[in-house]
């Protein structure tokens, strides 16, 4: 290679092997070849980018084992998201197909001409890695039960309808214990108001609802599935139960390890100190956000790629001002959700939606606006590395409120 030589490498990522390329100063493709997903072909991989005298290196994914391999063998990793690269095709034809191969000669071509327009991935240190692994698997696991659980009440619709409004939740602990103990409509019909509260004390019920209320609740309701068929949809009802038990327990292990690495985390009493932040939001606000402070340079970068400023097109006399849909949905999400409930302990939050509904903005308008102006607060503190105060950030609160 001659000295001073500029290359540009980059990875079309696959679930079993990788498509790469490195092409110099001039967009000429100088290698091209294929790895494996094995340790190593990514030897392999950043041996041959080392080799040719590559610097930076363009990937689709922000994460996983190609990342840490490129990153760990010092080279520069530039992330293009997949939106981006679904539009750059079109740069090298008018079709804009999909081949792993002339991907990966664009991803590096692009880098050449607009890297420098794009910055290098600052990774975040593992204990945070760790902390957002937990946080979003928590949060699929939750998604999961609640499909469930809609699964399982749409079922006893069918075959077991006093079931189904029983309890306050379908999937609460006594409402599993009771359709463990009696899957069928049949077997309901046995429970007299003694036996109910016999049955209720021996599972430990709260008791927010009284025996003859719950009597009546099972006994108004049409009658369900009996006959030959009920033993067969019994058994769907314990299967889903069992589902349903599994994944409440997996969600409680995973929470139990959220707040341990949470107490354990060098910046989570900043996030932990925001109003109702509490602990599983809390986590969810520091894994998304991360701790890398570079990455963030202003809270306008922080805001924009939660989604939480708006999409302005101006072309001629056309201005539109439109929701940003192009965003980072995950910490779109967790900072709505924080704001959101916000309302109920902070004076300043509750004060500044209500402003915002007021002006005839909806709901989820309002919301963003009150998320973005937290996005400063939190990014003041996350910065300084302090605890949110309420007196103390006074003056910035009053200045989101006039903007």
């Amino acid at each position: 290679m001659e000295h001073g030589t500029i290359r540009f490498g980059s990875v079309d990522w696959g679930s079993e092997g990788h498509a790469a390329c490195v092409v110099d100063a001039e967009g000429t493709a100088i290698d091209e070849f294929q790895v494996a997903h094995t340790g190593a072909g990514l030897t392999e991989l950043c041996r041959r980018f080392r080799r040719a005298g590559v610097q930076r290196v363009a990937i689709e994914r922000p994460d996983g084992p190609v990342v840490d391999a490129l990153m760990d063998a010092g080279l520069e990793v530039v992330v293009v998201s997949s939106r981006a690269v679904k539009g750059l095709r079109t740069r090298y034809g008018l079709a804009g197909n999909k081949d792993d191969r002339s991907d990966a000669f664009m991803l590096a071509d692009c880098l050449r001409t607009d890297g420098h327009r794009w910055a290098s991935l600052q990774p975040d240190q593992p204990q945070t890695l760790a902390l957002r692994a937990a946080v979003r698997t928590r949060k699929d696991l939750v998604t999961t039960r609640i499909a469930t659980a809609n699964q399982l009440r749409a079922h006893l619709q069918l075959v077991f309808p006093g079931a189904v409004g029983l309890f306050a939740d379908i999937d609460s602990a006594v409402s599993l214990d009771f359709l463990e103990r009696f899957p069928t409509a049949a077997k309901a019909a046995w429970l007299s108001e003694r036996r109910l509260a016999a049955w209720l004390a021996a599972n430990a019920y709260s008791g927010r609802t009284g025996v003859g209320t719950l009597l009546q609740r099972l006994q108004g309701a049409p009658a369900g599935l009996h006959g030959a068929a009920a033993p067969a949809q019994a058994a769907v009802t314990l299967a889903l139960v069992r589902v349903l038990r599994t994944l409440l327990t997996e969600i409680a292990s995973l929470e139990a390890q959220i707040r341990e690495q949470l107490a354990l985390h060098p910046d989570g009493f900043i996030f932990q100190s925001l109003p109702r932040s509490g602990c599983i939001r809390a986590a969810s606000l520091l894994a998304e956000i991360g701790d890398c402070r570079a990455r963030f340079p202003s809270p306008e970068s922080l805001a924009a790629l939660a989604g939480a400023v708006p999409s302005t097109r101006s072309s001629g006399k056309l201005h539109v001002v439109t929701f940003r849909w192009a965003c980072d949905k995950k910490l779109r999400d967790a900072i709505l959700d924080f704001a959101q409930d916000s309302m109920r302990a902070n004076a300043w939050a509750d004060r500044l939606y209500h402003q915002h509904r007021a002006r005839g903005h909806t709901h989820p308008h309002a919301s963003r606006v009150l998320a973005r102006a937290w996005i400063y607060v939190i990014w003041r503190c996350w910065q300084d590395r302090v605890a949110y105060q309420p007196e103390r950030h006074r003056a910035l609160q009053a200045l989101r409120v006039a903007a």
